[in-house]
């Protein structure tokens, strides 16, 4: 877990590597083995080990397999998600794209990425519509309550870094996005009802879609667990395999990378779902809502 983008010297530690790291670490020490051990496995040295279970390095797959025969890890599905999430985090580690020509935050610089990288996003929203289904005006008027000090200039830079997110959505291999959103976001008051109108109808648009699922969570639901806090679960392989969790307060953030924070996560988020309304009833709902503004 963490609140930042971890640097030492020009080395990342990034969130998929400290996952597979911390995979390796725990494995490691059930086999009841040193950084020593592993080291020499890999004919290299203990700081070589240490950096790579504090995800500051990419993974080459013999040093997997060499760790896995060395710990007695023999299962294939093991050792090929291993593999997997090795693989996931040398292409993010590699990529270039938009957000390496915009002025993003050290958190969003990571996340960006992660998320153009994985292949399914489970979102819950207490108070916003969720950042990928956002609109340009709806990005814009968030922007100007949340950071009054900045230019239009520097606006309009973050509104089309926001839009652009929205890509993953409708390129050739999409992601599968299952956002489940609180009422209170879609009743925000506002000077703006026609942005406001248009968000509801985006929001509508985007439900169409075969890889989006909208749901929304009314008040008749009554007092939950997930009203504490909106979370992201970012997926990159078979389901649970290789979850993220993500969770951005007003001063900080947190990652919690697999295992059984992750799980939580995702078993809160689907709890969520099944106290939310169905998809079609969920679209109706935003239907009167819009039609009442």
């Amino acid at each position: 877990m963490t609140t930042s983008q971890p640097m030492q010297g020009n080395s990342t530690s990034t969130v998929l590597g400290r996952r597979l790291g911390g995979e390796l670490m725990q494995l490691r020490a059930v086999a009841g083995l040193t950084q020593t051990h592993a080291a020499k496995a890999l004919t290299g040295s203990t700081t070589k080990v240490a950096k790579m279970e504090g995800g500051w390095v990419p993974m080459r797959d013999p040093d997997i397999r060499a760790l896995c025969e060395l710990y007695g890890v023999s299962d294939p599905a093991a050792v090929g998600g291993l593999l997997e999430l090795a693989r996931v985090d040398r292409e993010r580690r590699k990529a270039k794209g938009w957000w390496n020509d915009v002025p993003l935050t050290k958190t969003m610089r990571e996340y960006v990425p992660l998320e153009s990288a994985a292949t399914a996003v489970k979102a819950w929203q207490v108070s916003f519509i969720p950042g990928l289904l956002q609109t340009a005006d709806y990005v814009r008027s968030a922007r100007r309550a949340s950071a009054p000090g900045d230019s239009p200039d520097q606006i309009e830079t973050f509104v089309a870094s926001r839009v652009a997110r929205q890509q993953r959505l409708t390129e050739g291999n999409p992601l599968s996005l299952w956002a489940v959103i609180a009422e209170a976001a879609l009743r925000i008051p506002t000077s703006e009802p026609q942005m406001l109108r248009e968000q509801l109808a985006s929001l509508l648009d985007w439900s169409e879609c075969p890889n989006v699922t909208i749901q929304v969570l009314p008040f008749g639901a009554g007092m939950m667990p997930a009203l504490a806090g909106s979370f992201n679960v970012l997926s990159f392989a078979e389901p649970g395999a290789m979850d993220v969790a993500y969770q951005e307060l007003p001063f900080s953030t947190t990652w919690v990378e697999g295992g059984e924070g992750a799980a939580q996560h995702v078993r809160l988020f689907e709890e969520t779902a099944r106290d939310a309304l169905p998809e079609a009833e969920s679209r109706a709902f935003i239907g009167t809502l819009s039609k009442g503004l």
